[in-house]
């Protein structure tokens, strides 16, 4: 064990400090919640990095789980046929991988399914069990602690899974849920990242699964800090009879006169609030209302509308915060082609180079040798605008050309191993004021730190890693042949200029 094997557990400690010097409330501290949390990721890394059958074991509960999104493309094949979605599912289809008919489809089957299982009274035996253990050993309810298990496996279907209780979350557990969906990656995404690191990273399945797992007590150590839970939240022992009986007749509006309300359902003006009020009116006009004695059919349908809603608020983000990112790449870009000294300037003030100068001092505390340190952060940097796809081609090409060690190859791909970026934002929040549309104002603002809380939790999991990594040849597995990969974006400190859109897929 080397010196920097201290630096990355001591970074731990100082990303908690980090996410302290932003809290919104420093004398509140859940140390349950940050001796459990804190615990449990040195447990998860003592088990993947000193028993290698642990990664096994993750590899396969995670090709379980995916039965869940290959019957979702199966219904999506059926509808546009095999040419966008193909029949066998991880594979890629003719015409490649295209985000409206690939990940879309899986929302709206997604929200079917947990309606359905609602309305059997499936899911409220499973957030009951989950509230029992998680508040008397952690003080996280059962919602916020069932969704960030649920996002192991996937990205904003885990706020459907919790979806009868979102109106009535306090504020901590808002954030809760939105940090543990940017500060993880789905198992759909897992198969890109594989495919640029496995010929220097042979093992990096495992290590991304590992990571996902890893992430959830992380982010919800953070985001802890960050926003205290000062309320008593709904879920935090076991749901009463008359919510138990609200959800399975009614899995998308449960509340009730008799159901306690532990937050205030409407924290917006008047106008605002009649605005909230009419969203709701048409969308039960439209057909999410349920008749008290609706079929658990009837209600599975409901629910598929209501992820089909879902989808339209995801398309409506995504589609301004990609078109912003993309107008000031442009402007940097234009900048860089001015002649003379300004546009010698901007050849250098990059956004490539501006966002390695922020993430700096945060790669330092990772464990990542000196000399590795900017190339790092460059990468690492990357994410925020670009999604981890450009940045995880960059890094296998670095490890290619020998630019970096193997130990800083273990640790960046831990760090970009989350969703921790702005097209994310528009996926996360979006989705949620979609669900809850009478909080969107305050959604957004927690938005934001649950993005920070993803961010600063991506690199915790690293410094987990970078303490473990004891240089042994398992941990990264025998390289394999090399194989051609996509051009990336070098990470100099005169890079040529970026592309003008953020590539939401390889280049």
């Amino acid at each position: 064990m080397s010196y920097l094997n201290l630096v990355s557990f001591l970074g731990i400690f100082g990303l908690c400090g980090v996410a302290w010097l932003f809290s919104e409330n420093r004398k509140l501290i859940p140390w349950a919640t940050l001796i459990w949390g804190l615990g449990l990721q040195l447990v998860l890394g003592f088990l993947v990095f000193r028993l290698p059958i642990t990664r096994d074991i993750f590899d396969v509960l995670n090709s379980a789980l995916n039965g869940i999104f290959a019957a979702a493309e199966s219904g999506a094949e059926f509808i546009f046929g095999s040419q966008f979605v193909s029949k066998n599912f991880g594979e890629n289809p003719p015409l490649g991988y295209i985000f409206a008919v690939r990940a879309l489809p899986t929302v709206v089957f997604f929200a079917g399914l947990m309606a359905l299982l609602y309305s059997l009274g499936v899911m409220q035996a499973i957030v009951n069990s989950f509230s029992r253990l998680f508040y008397r050993t952690t003080r996280l309810s059962g919602a916020e602690a069932l969704s960030g298990v649920v996002n192991v496996v996937t990205g904003v279907e885990a706020l459907i899974v919790v979806r009868p209780f979102l109106s009535r979350m306090t504020r901590s557990e808002l954030c809760a849920i939105l940090a543990c969906c940017f500060g993880t990656a789905s198992s759909s995404t897992l198969a890109i990242y594989v495919d640029f690191l496995q010929p220097v990273f042979s093992n990096i399945l495992g290590h991304l699964i590992s990571a996902a797992i890893i992430g959830i007590p992380a982010c919800f150590v953070l985001s802890k800090i960050l926003v205290p839970e000062t309320q008593v939240p709904l879920t935090r022992d076991r749901l009463s009879g008359v919510m138990m009986a609200n959800l399975s007749q009614n899995p998308l509006n449960p509340a009730s006169p008799s159901t306690p309300e532990h937050y205030p359902l409407n924290p917006f003006s008047a106008a605002e609030s009649s605005l909230a009020d009419r969203t709701l009116a048409d969308r039960d006009m439209a057909g999410g209302a349920i008749e008290p004695d609706s079929s658990p059919w009837a209600i599975a349908m409901a629910g598929a509308l209501e992820g089909l809603r879902i989808c339209g608020w995801i398309v409506a983000a995504l589609v301004l915060i990609v078109g912003l990112v993309s107008l000031v790449d442009r402007f940097f870009v234009a900048l860089g082609l001015v002649p003379g000294p300004i546009g010698e300037l901007f050849q250098v003030v990059t956004l490539a180079n501006l966002e390695g100068i922020c993430f700096f001092p945060l790669t330092l505390l990772t464990g990542v040798a000196w000399d590795d340190a900017w190339e790092s952060a460059v990468v690492i940097g990357r994410r925020l605008l670009e999604t981890a796809i450009p940045p995880y081609q960059t890094l296998a090409e670095l490890r290619r050309n020998d630019a970096i060690s193997d130990r800083t190859l273990l640790i960046v791909s831990y760090a970009l191993s989350s969703f921790a970026h702005l097209p994310a934002f528009g996926i996360f929040v979006g989705g949620l004021s979609a669900l809850i549309p009478q909080r969107r104002r305050e959604l957004l603002n927690l938005g934001w730190r649950a993005l920070f809380v993803g961010t600063i939790a991506s690199l915790m999991i690293a410094c987990v890693a970078g303490f473990y990594d004891d240089g042994s040849p398992h941990i990264l597995g025998t390289p394999m042949p090399p194989a051609k990969l996509a051009p990336a974006t070098p990470t100099l400190v005169k890079p040529s200029p970026p592309p003008a859109t953020p590539a939401p897929a390889p280049r």
